[in-house]
């Protein structure tokens, strides 16, 4: 099974870092507003960076890493993907 690294823009600009196994289900509820606190008044959210992983381990330690960059930093990372 695929996992995934996902950042999230939420309307309000700010960023959301988290992980799935199931990209399309995981939006539309974060969307919804039953995924996560953050994202629930601040939606919608869209999909600008989508990183594969092997395994759930290894998503959820490049998330902790993610989630430790700076808005910078993750604009970049962001940047780096879409050239």
């Amino acid at each position: 099974m695929k996992w995934f690294v996902y950042i999230l823009e939420c309307d309000d600009n700010s960023f959301y870092t988290g992980i799935t196994n199931d990209v399309e289900k995981r939006v539309a509820a974060h969307n919804k507003g039953t995924a996560s606190k953050y994202t629930r008044c601040r939606c919608p959210v869209k999909v600008v960076y989508l990183e594969p992983q092997n395994d759930r381990s290894s998503a959820t330690k490049r998330e902790l890493e993610i989630k430790s960059f700076s808005k910078k930093k993750k604009n970049e990372l962001i940047l780096s993907q879409r050239s």
